[in-house]
């Protein structure tokens, strides 16, 4: 299974050009994702009104659960990322010279995108949204591997955390919400 990643990331991974390494790398930033975020904020309050308090509460719950989730799995995987793979030396592509921290098992990034996705698709209930958001999440998730800093089976990983997290925290959000109705 590990031999299978290491053959897809380096597959994917080699894909590149300078126009793509700029993209993913913005991509990849996490501000640069302010103006969605207050777009997803601003969906919920004009939704959910006065009741829009409860499922903005939870989403710091989804963050840190997300966050402190893939730092735990890293921590007893001790799997390295791509970057600092011994064995992959010379063949990853990295952009900019950065390579993060040692371990890669499971990708935070794509844990946080696919978790706000869940969550914010759920609540909203839009096919459109549910689109658009999805297709957000995938492509944050692929740009760690564009860049050289997880296998295709940390996003994957990262991925189940994040929907399980933002799935559950929406339907938590759906109760809070019609008990506060009553």
């Amino acid at each position: 299974m590990i031999e299978l990643d290491h053959k897809i990331f380096l597959f994917l991974n080699s894909i590149h050009s300078p126009f793509f390494d700029t993209v993913m790398w913005i991509i990849s930033m996490k501000t640069v994702w302010i103006p969605l975020y207050l777009g997803i904020i601003w969906l919920i309050i004009r939704k959910y009104g006065k009741r829009a308090w409860t499922p903005l509460l939870i989403v710091p719950v989804l963050v840190l659960l997300d966050d402190q989730g893939s730092r735990i799995m890293k921590n007893l995987t001790e799997r390295p990322r791509p970057c600092h793979e011994p064995s992959l030396e010379g063949m990853v592509h990295i952009v900019k010279g950065h390579c993060g921290g040692m371990y890669s098992f499971i990708s935070g990034h794509a844990a946080n995108s696919f978790g706000i996705a869940a969550y914010s698709a759920a609540l909203l209930g839009k096919k459109w949204f549910s689109w658009c958001i999805f297709v957000w999440a995938a492509l944050v998730s692929y740009s760690r591997i564009y860049l050289g800093v997880h296998y295709p089976g940390d996003v994957i990983g990262g991925a189940i955390l994040g929907l399980l997290a933002g799935t559950f925290l929406a339907w938590v959000a759906g109760v809070l919400i019609k008990n506060a109705e009553k």
